[in-house]
């Protein structure tokens, strides 16, 4: 399950003989635990809370693949590629927002560098599969973060509620449109991609 760890306020003292030092902000306690996060877990920062994210079970991967292969069989762009695993930096409301969706859509070469975490400016689409104990986040914190980012479209299968959500056009911390569809149905997904996902396997 995930779930958020508390992180020490910055001016808190660690004992009164070491008064002088300075407790660990958000973003250096996230930096120790991804260091020591064993394989296969996630970890992400979110308005100063850290989030560890366990290995997904067999039915969040299968939506994932499936995901991934419905992209690369119906987009009409050949250039674009799926990524899954690739962390993204974005702005947030209290610092730097650091997140590893469960899929980006983006252009071929988008994320050639060596870096860990990189820039949204060439995403096109994350996606996120929300599972009981991601919902809440996936629901309303990360939708805030990648409208602030100016991801164009934003994709959450949400099993709990048994809906695909599409959420499009940014502005601010919000999207101004947002259509749910029940799992099962046709699942339009705008511009810049303009293809159907079919969600019955989902």
């Amino acid at each position: 399950m995930a779930m958020p760890l508390p992180v020490p306020a910055p001016e808190d003292s660690v004992t009164e003989e070491h008064d002088d030092r300075e407790a660990a902000t958000a973003e250096e306690t996230f930096e120790l635990f991804s260091a020591v996060a064993p394989k296969g877990w996630r970890v992400e920062l979110i308005e100063g809370e850290i989030y560890v994210v366990p290995p997904a079970k067999g039915k969040h991967e299968k939506i994932v693949t499936e995901l991934v292969e419905q992209v690369v069989a119906r987009r009409t762009d050949k250039d674009l590629r799926n990524s899954t695993g690739i962390g993204l930096y974005l702005p947030g409301a209290n610092g730097i927002v650091r997140v590893i969706p469960d899929l980006v859509i983006a252009p071929r070469d988008s994320f050639d560098n060596e870096q860990e975490w990189h820039a949204p400016d060439a995403v096109l689409l994350v996606a996120e599969v929300a599972s009981p104990s991601t919902a809440s986040r996936d629901r309303v914190l990360k939708i805030r973060a990648y409208a602030r980012a100016g991801i164009p479209l934003y994709l959450m299968i949400d099993r709990e509620a048994g809906e695909a959500v599409v959420c499009s056009e940014p502005v601010g911390d919000d999207y101004a449109h947002t259509s749910v569809h029940k799992l099962g149905a046709e699942v339009p997904l705008p511009a810049p991609l303009g293809f159907t996902l079919d969600t019955a396997a989902f």
